[in-house]
């Protein structure tokens, strides 16, 4: 199997296609077996992969993963477009295709300040925020109760520094809302593990104030089952001792731990995190790789996921789930933000869903 592997690898790296990709996604090894004892391995899906527009996509996906999150289609905006009218139709779609594939759902997510329906900006009086809020998590929460196998409860709640991120459900609701959150969520939806989620914090402040969340939450006799590290992280700068320590202190709290939206950047950007409305401005520098990536910022990409997986699996009785954040390089979000229109290169297959290195790395660690 090593000897295959590694012939295999050379391929890839030397640019050539030793297969047809269909027979390809049979011969490379499954990412999902190779660590079936260990955690779930998930990623985001798009609507054009769970509606199986291109077979050969869903063979591969198929095959490589066991959980899957929606990139979209069940972020309120969508879902709950207007305040009488709810767009369960795509979300349906998703959930038969995990049902169909033997792939486990994450919803994601029921209280986000990003991409809200647009008519809660005209919404003005806490009694009517308040009213948006507990339907839409029941509602929502309780169709897919027992149909996804956990929920994003709220995503994004905190600051750097560990406060609370101001937003409509702070300003109306106060800082009890998440726990609150929690509160509805356990009652629409008793048999979906409940998560809170963020980007940032395995970092020292941020993940201070997530604990204090946590404990707010468990303090009210509140469920929640889980933690989500986002891991949207920079090629070199992977923080990895940070993420060790927040590993044991979740942990502590009885809570497992998942890694929800793993990429690894490797285009030049001058800020951390996921800030969604973050942007940077284009130049000649701020795009480098578009005739692919060079040999040594692969090797480095390769050592970066080769020692997150080893932190990984260390911990494999407190991590539960390692999501990716895109089946493959073309799908990354990271291609249009925080600059549109770049050629990253930030997951652990090609834009042909062709194994990169740093997969080989990985899938060598179980051998």
């Amino acid at each position: 199997m090593k000897n295959h592997l590694a012939t295999l690898c050379a391929a890839t790296l030397a640019g050539m296609t030793l297969l047809p990709v269909a027979t390809l996604a049979q011969k490379i090894p499954s990412l999902k077996d190779t660590f079936k004892k260990d955690f779930g391995i998930g990623t985001a899906l798009n609507n054009a992969q769970f509606e199986e527009r291109d077979p050969q996509m869903t063979q591969f996906i198929a095959r490589q993963f066991n959980m899957a999150t929606p990139e979209n289609i069940m972020k309120s905006a969508l879902i709950h477009p207007k305040w009488d009218t709810y767009n369960f139709e795509p979300a349906d779609k998703l959930v038969e295709f995990g049902k169909k594939h033997n792939i486990k759902i994450n919803g994601h997510t029921l209280i986000w300040h990003s991409q809200l329906p647009s008519f809660i900006r005209g919404i003005k009086s806490k009694d009517s925020i308040q009213t948006f809020f507990r339907d839409h998590i029941k509602t929502v929460a309780g169709r897919y109760d027992g149909k996804v196998f956990s929920w994003d409860v709220v995503n994004e709640a905190l600051n750097e520094d560990g406060t609370m991120r101001k937003t409509v459900f702070l300003d109306h609701l106060g800082d009890n809302y998440v726990t609150e959150a929690f509160r509805l969520a356990q009652q629409a939806a008793p048999k979906t593990e409940l998560y809170y989620n963020d980007y940032n914090n395995e970092k020292p402040a941020k993940r201070a104030g997530c604990i204090a969340l946590i404990k707010k939450i468990q303090a009210a006799g509140v469920r929640i089952d889980g933690v989500g590290i986002q891991g949207h992280w920079h090629v070199g700068r992977v923080p990895l001792k940070d993420i060790e320590e927040s590993i044991l202190q979740y942990a502590a709290l009885g809570l497992k731990v998942m890694f929800t939206e793993l990429d690894i950047e490797v285009l030049p950007r001058n800020f951390q995190g996921a800030e969604v409305s973050q942007r940077m401005t284009a130049n000649e520098q701020s795009n480098p790789y578009t005739a692919g990536l060079p040999d040594n910022v692969q090797q480095q990409l390769a050592a970066d996921y080769e020692a997150l997986f080893k932190l990984f699996l260390k911990y494999k009785d407190n991590v539960t789930r390692v999501t990716f954040w895109g089946v493959n390089d073309g799908d990354s979000w990271l291609n249009n933000w925080p600059i549109r229109g770049r050629t990253s290169y930030p997951l652990l297959f090609d834009r042909n869903n062709q194994p990169k290195l740093a997969f080989y790395k990985v899938v060598a660690l179980k051998k």
